[in-house]
């Protein structure tokens, strides 16, 4: 099999940005009074958009109550503005990864849950050193993953057919959406959930470092 282009989640895949959602997401859950999460609680919270984070965040009577949810959601966006780069970090070997693919005519693109402003200014602040050809976060008009409408329309922007594309996360989002779109779904082990969650949701082949990647694609284009 070719590949053309690498799709790359964001949060658990190129970027280590637990600590950050978690301590913004708490401080403001603790601003009113309510209950707080450790850090193996928020790997699950995550992944779906800010909106569902703060509404599964939210005790099981609060989370029906969408005048309370988008307050919390502006509240932390606002906040997250501060905090975004507190701790968030590439993961280790995500740097040797993007050199090498800019070495390789492979088209390379980052399409996240997080909102659209946060997932460009990670991508432009804490991965500057490299060139993506396409990057999305969550805008209005195109459904969060796993609908696989943002992928599609990436794939259209990378001029490259979906059956071409590596489809790299760590989540079942991420396996639900490359499924959905016809894209390989390639499931990263050092990010935010588990090797059951990724191959119960789609995952062909799974990594546990950035260099299988580098393995996988270089036998791709012998």
């Amino acid at each position: 099999m070719t590949f053309n282009a690498v799709i790359f989640d964001l949060d658990g895949t190129l970027l280590d940005t637990l600590t950050d959602l978690a301590d913004t997401l708490n401080s403001v859950l603790a601003d009113h009074d309510l209950p707080t999460h450790d850090m193996k609680a928020v790997r699950y919270l995550v992944g779906y958009g800010m909106g569902e984070l703060v509404r599964k965040a939210l005790p099981d009577d609060l989370q029906n109550h969408p005048e309370l949810i988008d307050q919390l959601k502006r509240e932390m966006q606002d906040r997250y503005a501060e905090t975004w780069k507190d701790n968030s970090r590439p993961y280790p070997g995500i740097p040797e990864l993007l050199d090498w693919l800019g070495t390789k005519e492979i088209k390379t693109g980052v399409l996240s849950n997080k909102p659209d402003r946060f997932t460009k200014l990670c991508v432009e602040t804490l991965l500057s050193p490299w060139h993506f050809d396409s990057v999305t976060g969550h805008h209005p008009g195109i459904p969060h993953k796993p609908a696989p409408d943002g992928a599609l329309q990436m794939a259209r922007e990378l001029c490259t057919a979906p059956a071409e594309i590596l489809y790299a996360g760590d989540s079942d989002v991420d396996m639900q959406t490359a499924v959905a779109a016809g894209m390989y779904p390639l499931g990263v082990l050092w990010g935010f959930r588990t090797k059951k969650e990724l191959l119960r949701n789609g995952a062909k082949t799974l990594v546990e470092k950035p260099q299988e990647i580098i393995d996988l694609l270089s036998k791709s284009i012998q």
